[in-house]
């Protein structure tokens, strides 16, 4: 019996595939359905299991604010049940995405070359280290020094601090994902000129614009406070040096490889 199933499921396997082994249309996505409905279950099943930690959750993020006089309201009898689950989201999502990743790179890999498959498959893994640098770096160094700045207001004035928990929940968690993403342009800037698409010449040239741009970008994506746009600024900028630094590198490897086989395909010739 177990032998009869193998043989139509590569009977089926093969009608399936083209005359030349690739897969049709059709095969491609019932494969992307598969990867989706896998991914989908993964994050609500990490959805659940942060649901349960959401108070334990919610509680160490407002330690931080109580270390400097902040005390938390709520002002709608929904808003906490509403931060539970938003907290509860975003760890779902954080859960489920090494699952998420390897199935966007599964799916994508067969149609990439090898350098292109080892230069995504690198910045899938050093992208994900860089975003926990970026949320470790506003935890305990941008945060603590953005509370303790925001606060000092009410000293000057007769007016106590009542934070809405939403309020308060909400600015934390966009300025993890902030600086996650920002802490991604070193990877970006990697991956992109080991493709071949971007020069770290052009990086070096465009200095002055990006300057320009990255204090602009600081001031739309940040609360509207000068210390929050200079405090994601400051480590845009430094991560863009950093990016200029690493394109240079792999641009020179990459120059390197592209010799070695110019010579190799010069030698083989008769």
């Amino acid at each position: 019996m177990k032998t009869k199933s193998k043989e139509r499921k590569n009977k089926r396997k093969k009608a399936e595939a083209g005359s030349d082994g690739s897969m049709p249309l059709s095969g491609h996505l019932k494969e992307l359905r598969n990867r989706i409905l896998i991914c989908v279950l993964v994050l609500f099943a990490g959805f659940g299991v942060c649901l349960g930690f959401a108070p334990k959750l919610v509680t160490a993020l407002t330690d931080m604010g109580e270390a400097y006089d902040y005390v938390f309201v709520y002002i709608a009898p929904q808003e906490l049940l509403l931060v539970y689950l938003n907290v509860a989201l975003l760890g779902g999502v954080v859960l489920a995405f090494p699952v998420i990743a390897y199935h966007a790179y599964a799916f994508c890999s067969p149609g990439l070359r090898k350098r292109e498959r080892f230069f995504t498959l690198a910045a899938l893994v050093a992208g994900t280290l860089f975003f926990l640098v970026g949320v470790a770096f506003a935890r305990f160094i941008s945060l603590p020094f953005m509370l303790r700045f925001l606060i000092q207001f009410t000293f000057e004035v007769n007016v106590s601090a009542s934070i809405s928990i939403d309020q308060y929940v909400s600015f934390l968690l966009t300025v993890f994902v902030i600086f996650g993403l920002v802490f991604e342009l070193p990877v970006i800037s990697v991956l992109l000129t080991g493709l071949g698409l971007i020069k770290a010449e052009w990086l070096k040239k465009g200095r002055k614009v990006m300057i320009v741009l990255i204090f602009v970008l600081a001031a739309i994506i940040t609360p509207p406070d000068v210390v929050s746009q200079i405090m994601v600024a400051v480590p845009m900028l430094a991560l863009y040096e950093l990016s200029i630094v690493l394109s240079m590198a792999v641009s020179r490897v990459r120059r390197e490889k592209e010799a070695v086989e110019e010579g190799e395909e010069a030698a083989a010739l008769p």
